[in-house]
């Protein structure tokens, strides 16, 4: 579905990514993992259109969107959480997540799907609640659910263990497992959490200093070594 083929991005003279080449695949988490610093935000923020592709392609179903701004990535089925969640913390849960249906028009986009309900109970239950008002495991679960609301073929999440109880990661980990098990959306994880990623990881990618150095199936990741590559 998303076809990455030798993505470069420059800060100034620094290369901060550099030849990077992977695919993501529907009912399949990829995660991606790195220490602080080696570019995976930056690669998200260029898949996101974010940032500008300063060389390589970027391939969404088969069309080259090396250009298209981030809200035609959106429109186009690709969904970003990013570090920090970005939430709007002056609207309630239910505005919060109303904003996800931008892409939809007419009766589509003035109710919240069920299914995020179904999938996070905790926003039914807090949807009147101010988003600014949640707990940090709230709030990102209203992110991810943002983002769903637009009924994404590919969800990319920067590291949603951030600062999060290890009760909730626990559920937004079986909350991105059930949604990959439907087999009709890809999932692209960044993650410094190695047992969350190692976890869920179909496919894993590890990233150090703008490279991809180490790729392979998620159930390789011990033997492979990838815990001593991301560990601080």
């Amino acid at each position: 579905m998303l076809q990455v083929n030798e993505l470069n991005q420059y800060y100034g003279g620094s290369h901060i990514l550099r030849g990077l080449s992977f695919d993501t695949t529907p009912g399949e988490i990829t995660c991606l993992l790195g220490r602080n610093g080696v570019g995976k935000t930056t690669l998200l923020k260029c898949l996101m259109g974010i940032l500008p592709v300063k060389s390589g392609t970027l391939h969404w179903q088969g069309k080259l969107i090396n250009h298209a701004k981030p809200h035609q990535r959106v429109q186009q089925g690709i969904a970003y959480v990013p570090q920090g969640r970005e939430i709007f913390p002056r609207l309630t849960v239910e505005e919060n997540l109303l904003m996800g249906l931008s892409r939809f028009h007419g009766r589509a986009a003035k109710s919240v799907p069920e299914e995020i309900y179904a999938l996070f109970p905790v926003l039914r239950e807090m949807k009147q609640r101010r988003g600014g008002d949640l707990s940090g495991g709230q709030q990102q679960q209203l992110a991810i659910g943002r983002a769903l609301a637009c009924r994404p073929q590919l969800l990319i999440l920067d590291e949603p263990t951030e600062g999060i109880q290890p009760s909730v990661i626990k559920e937004i980990g079986a909350v991105i497992r059930a949604l990959a098990a439907r087999g009709d959306m890809a999932i692209l994880l960044v993650e410094q959490f190695y047992d969350f990623a190692a976890e869920l990881a179909d496919n894993y990618l590890v990233m150090s200093r703008g490279v991809i150095v180490q790729r392979g199936r998620g159930q390789d990741m011990e033997k492979d070594g990838v815990r001593a590559l991301v560990s601080v």
